[in-house]
Parts: C-alpha cells; sequence; structure tokens
C-alpha cells in the first residue's frame, strides 16, 4: 500500500511539474511579429525583455524604447573571411544572459538596417531554441518614433540572467551541404540579394565571380517589407505568394543566402513567419566564390567551374 502511495504521490507530481511547464511555455510564446500599440500595452509587463540590436552603442544612446537593453551585434556573430558566421554556443548563450535573456523571457527585438540586425538575432535566438518566444517589432524603431511614442536615452543596465540552451543544427547549413544542394537540385535555394547582385552586375568581385548559386532564386529582402523608409513586414500572404513565385512549397525546406549572412537573415525570418523551412547558409556568397571548385551563374554566362591559380586570378575552365 505504501508503495503504490508513494507511486500515485510521484506521478501526480510529475503531472504537476508538467502541466506547469506546459502552462509556462504556452505564456512564453510570442507571434513572430508584434506591433507598436502591442509593444506600448506590454512596456511593465516584467517577462518582456526588449533587445536594441546596434552595431555600436550610439544610436542606441541617442534613443530607445524605454527599457529596451542594448544588444551589440558583434557579441552573436563571428566575423569570418567577408561573412558572419555563429561564435560558439557557450559565446552566444553568454551574451544573451548578459542582457537579461531567461528561459521565461518573451524577447521582443528591433535593431538597426531596416531591422536586418534583429533578424540576425531571431536566427540566433531560434538556433538557441527561444525562437517560439522571441518576436520582431514591426517598422522597429522607425515606426516608434513616426507614432511619437516616447523614447529613452538612459543606458539600461539589465541583471545578468541564467539560460539553459541547447544548439539546433537543423536551421543552418555549410558550403558542402550547399554544394550537395546544387548537385542534387534539393533543398531549393534563396538568394536574398538585390536582383543587380543576383544577376552579377553589382560588382563586388572579380568579373568571372558575380552573379549566384547555380539554381538559386532571387527574392530581395526588402521585398517583403511594406516600405523601405519605415520597415513595415508585407502580410503574411503577400510574403508567402512571393516566395510561392519563385516556386517554393509551404513547409517545405530552403537554403536561404545572400552575401555575408546578414540580409539572408531576413530571408530567414519571412521565409519561417509564411510557413517554409528555412535554413540559413552564413558563408553566403562569400564563402562560396572563394571555394575551389564551385560554380556561379550570372545574366551573361552559364555556370563555370573554377581554379584559383597563385596570383589569386579565377580561371574559366
Amino acid at each position: 500500500m505504501n508503495f503504490r502511495r508513494c507511486f500515485s504521490l510521484a506521478l501526480l507530481l510529475t503531472l504537476i511539474l508538467t502541466l506547469g511547464i506546459s502552462l509556462a511555455s504556452a505564456q512564453a510564446k510570442l507571434p513572430m511579429v508584434v506591433s507598436t500599440d502591442w509593444l506600448s500595452s506590454h512596456l511593465n509587463d516584467s517577462e518582456i525583455v526588449i533587445l536594441a540590436v546596434g552595431g555600436n552603442q550610439r544610436s542606441y544612446a541617442s534613443g530607445h524604447i524605454p527599457g529596451a537593453r542594448y544588444l551589440d551585434l558583434h557579441e552573436i556573430v563571428q566575423s569570418a573571411a567577408g561573412w558572419y558566421d555563429l561564435p560558439p554556443l557557450a559565446t552566444i548563450k553568454t551574451a544573451f544572459e548578459r542582457v537579461g535573456v531567461g528561459n521565461r523571457s518573451r524577447i521582443v527585438l528591433y535593431g538597426e538596417n531596416k531591422g536586418m540586425l534583429a533578424a540576425r538575432a531571431y536566427f540566433t535566438l531560434d538556433y538557441l531554441g527561444l525562437g517560439d518566444q522571441t518576436a520582431l517589432l514591426d517598422g522597429g524603431l522607425e515606426k516608434w518614433t513616426a507614432e511619437h511614442r516616447s523614447v529613452a536615452t538612459d543606458l539600461v543596465a539589465p541583471k545578468v540572467s541564467t539560460l539553459a540552451v541547447q544548439a539546433h543544427p537543423e536551421v543552418v547549413t555549410d558550403l558542402g551541404s550547399v554544394m550537395k544542394a546544387v548537385s542534387s537540385k534539393t533543398p531549393p535555394i534563396i538568394d536574398a540579394r538585390s536582383p543587380a547582385d543576383f544577376a552579377g552586375s553589382a560588382g563586388g568581385f572579380a568579373a568571372a565571380r558575380t552573379g549566384h548559386i547555380p539554381g538559386a532564386k532571387d527574392v530581395y529582402w526588402m521585398e517583403t517589407l511594406a516600405a523601405t523608409d519605415v520597415p513595415v513586414f508585407k502580410s503574411t500572404a503577400e510574403i508567402r505568394s512571393r516566395y510561392q513565385s519563385a516556386g517554393l512549397t509551404p513547409g517545405a525546406k530552403v537554403i536561404v543566402y545572400c552575401k555575408s549572412g546578414m540580409q539572408a537573415s531576413v530571408g530567414y525570418f519571412t521565409l519561417k513567419l509564411a510557413g517554409f523551412k528555412p535554413v540559413l547558409y552564413p558563408g553566403s556568397f562569400s564563402e562560396w566564390v572563394a571555394a575551389f571548385g564551385t560554380a556561379v551563374e550570372n545574366t551573361t554566362s552559364s555556370s563555370c567551374s573554377v581554379d584559383w591559380n597563385q596570383a589569386g586570378v579565377c580561371s574559366i575552365k
């Protein structure tokens, strides 16, 4: 009898704990995009953590949303040879702990470059398994100030938090995997750069190495914005339709890249928002064109294999 009672109590306790965790998880969840009205009404919620993502503190110091904490982009990216890679898991974890992000936090992001830096922070949090409790502020600080909402100039020094995270490598890919995708023509690949970069007419690399990864489709990240001065997203239906016009199927896995892994972060966000399963290639076109044996396509030539001689000149085969 004692054994049965102990077993029943243990089972009840397990159920209570499980229910508590489930409720806490449900409470922490956020839609992927929140409005300025929503944020204004939740500024004083204890579990809300607002992060202003920037390249330095100058713009943050000149005015930020009240209570927002500054997150330096360089703490969550690792500069490589022309692109922005993911730092080690422990480094990323520490960066978010430093600004007070915990496992029960509901995180709202905005940032410089029309929300591009915030999108990179979203991808990083998704990599940590915190994507469901993270949102981008629609329109960012630009919309907030255009609506004449109050801003602050104080430096918010949050209490350091503690995070328990686990890496999700399924949301990121590398050069070798992209080469396999090009060869097998699956999964599909999206180029988030401008049409000029995609076509190879914008310059930036040696002439024989401009263009795009073979088979990629171009969906410029700014096409998902309703306006460029105030970076409000188009409707989810419009964004989904744009990706479908590039041949994508909702729910399908898709690789997204750009030049350095930053524009593709917006692509990653909008693809996920529209119901696809995005995978970010941080090395992007910068790593691709620097690698031996890769191919490029542009509007003036078909794909070509290349080798680099000792002088660093690309010779077309």
